[in-house]
């Protein structure tokens, strides 16, 4: 049997393949991968409004339900920040910049407890919204550790695994991650239309 293509609204390689393995019924594509190449302002005060402007835009664009999310990293210690910034906390959107400067606004922090959020949209050409937001905690560790994941997981151990993000396998991190909890949020929202 095909499986139906679900467009996501990111160019985010990591985002589109983690997305993927958690839909395996759904063919994810990124919008960018269709020949479209055009940016989106994430202009949103919340992560809710940035996944909407992302789904919305995307959906208009091609015509076709968009799936979006926005996600990141808050951090007790310092008001919830990074944040809606945290893909740009350091400026550059480089992984390793972003949370190198994390490390150094917790230096005289005791308190380094922290969740990633996410906040995910479906949209379809109806104008139809479906939302969930998903969580996972956790705290800011003194270092990175691993190579596996992407963003803040080689800092972020995480208290569902007993263990840093970036030394759990995909499977691990995919099971009880923020944005797995926030599809699991959509698809039984979904379902019970």
């Amino acid at each position: 049997m095909e499986r139906k293509k679900l467009v996501l609204a990111s160019g985010n390689k990591h985002k589109i393949k983690e997305i993927a393995e958690m839909l395996p019924e759904f063919e994810v594509v990124g919008y960018k991968d269709l020949g479209f190449d055009f940016e989106i302002e994430e202009n949103g005060k919340t992560f809710y409004d940035n996944a909407l402007i992302k789904a919305k835009t995307v959906c208009e664009q091609l015509k076709l339900p968009c799936l979006a999310d926005d996600s990141g990293i808050c951090v007790d210690a310092l008001g919830g920040a990074p944040g809606i910034y945290s893909a740009r906390y350091a400026g550059d959107g480089v992984d390793e910049h972003n949370n190198e400067l994390l490390l150094k606004n917790l230096e005289d922090k005791e308190n380094r407890k922290a969740k990633f959020v996410c906040c995910m949209v479906y949209y379809n050409t109806d104008g139809e919204i479906v939302t969930a937001t998903g969580e996972t905690h956790g705290e800011i560790l003194f270092a990175p550790q691993g190579e596996n994941g992407f963003g803040y997981d080689p800092i972020f151990y995480s208290y569902d695994l007993k263990k840093c993000m970036g030394v759990a396998s995909a499977e691990e991190k995919n099971s009880v991650s923020h944005r797995f909890r926030a599809i699991e949020g959509i698809k039984n929202k979904l379902k019970a239309r």
